[in-house]
């Protein structure tokens, strides 16, 4: 869950709206560069802004190329129905709202201590649900460390501070239902346990909805970017295709977009399928979660090229497809 709630920061960081305030060029303040290094469509904003040293041990190993197509995250949230607002001055940084869902974020900029040449950006996040702030087990604080080289604004550091209540309801309540299944799933004889390859376990932890709902997201975040940096191909129906890393300049078929534990399909107790790929270019495709059998009855949930994801009760992909209910 930690992953998944620092996972879905970074994402939001990464994303801008069609109403995104144009940042000038110069001069720039820290917080101006870091909207621009996150935020501009324009390719090679996000690489201007890292530190020398970074850039050149990108350039070495050759994965600068693949850091430049996160520029597109910009387009991905507008093509999964996102209202992203940044704002340039004030105390909130970027606000967020699915409309389908009435859900919506804020990051809003908590504390910026200038000293000299380089610049402190604190931010925290509040989820809110039809305009009532929603409590949540913990959520992260990031600070984000500008240092100025050669008259530009770069991100020197990023810190994450997580504040874990261990008291808290919401948190036990999901701590003891993932041991629950944890242990009914582990309760498997010896001779029942098949070693599957590579560094997967023998027997694959349960995960919440919640860890589920953020893998659906990754991968889902990840066929926007592989059609965007794949135009001629459109949406993959592979999900090795999304995997790759380690294995040189990323492509078409090691597009580098999600790690191979995720790639394998199998991840939380859950089997994750794409379908749906026709047309060249694939215009569109379907996402499905669900349970591998070793677990107790638990939802299904599918998706499309829209980036709603919905869910059944039955645990039936296919039903879920039919008439699967939008995630609230």
């Amino acid at each position: 869950m930690r992953k998944a709630v620092i996972f879905l920061a970074v994402t939001i960081l990464c994303g801008a709206g069609s109403h995104a305030q144009q940042i000038a060029s110069t001069p720039q303040t820290p917080r101006q560069a870091l909207m621009e290094m996150f935020f501009s469509k324009t390719p090679g904003t996000l690489v201007k802004h890292l530190p020398g040293a970074m850039r050149e041990a990108l350039e070495k190993s050759g994965a600068l190329a693949k850091l430049q197509a996160y520029s597109l995250m910009a387009s991905q949230f507008q093509a999964q129905g996102q209202n992203l607002q940044t704002f340039e001055a004030g105390p909130v940084l970027l606000t967020t709202e699915d409309p389908k869902t009435g859900q919506k974020v804020h990051i809003t900029v908590e504390n910026e201590a200038m000293h000299g040449d380089l610049d402190d950006i604190e931010l925290s996040f509040q989820i809110y649900k039809n305009g009532q702030a929603q409590r949540t087990p913990f959520m992260p604080q990031i600070t984000f460390s500008m240092k100025q080289e050669a008259q530009v604004w770069t991100l020197n550091e990023v810190s994450v501070t997580l504040h874990l209540p261990l008291a808290d309801p919401d948190l036990l309540k999901a701590f003891t239902e993932g041991m629950k299944a944890g242990s009914t799933t582990n309760t498997a004889t010896p001779t029942n346990i098949t070693f599957p390859p590579h560094d997967e376990s023998p027997v694959q932890p349960a995960g919440t909805d919640a860890m589920v709902l953020a893998a659906m997201r990754t991968i889902l975040t990840a066929e926007v970017t592989y059609a965007s940096s794949y135009p001629t191909v459109g949406f993959t129906c592979t999900l090795s295709s999304l995997d790759g890393f380690g294995g040189g300049e990323p492509n078409e078929r090691q597009a580098m977009l999600i790690n191979s534990g995720l790639a394998s399909g199998k991840k939380y107790g859950f089997v994750f399928t794409l379908s749906g790929c026709t047309g060249t270019p694939a215009t569109g495709f379907y996402l499905t979660a669900a349970s591998n059998g070793t677990l107790d009855r638990r939802k299904a949930f599918c998706a499309d090229q829209s980036g709603v994801i919905r869910s059944s009760d039955d645990g039936n992909a296919a039903t879920c497809l039919a008439s699967g209910v939008p995630v609230q």
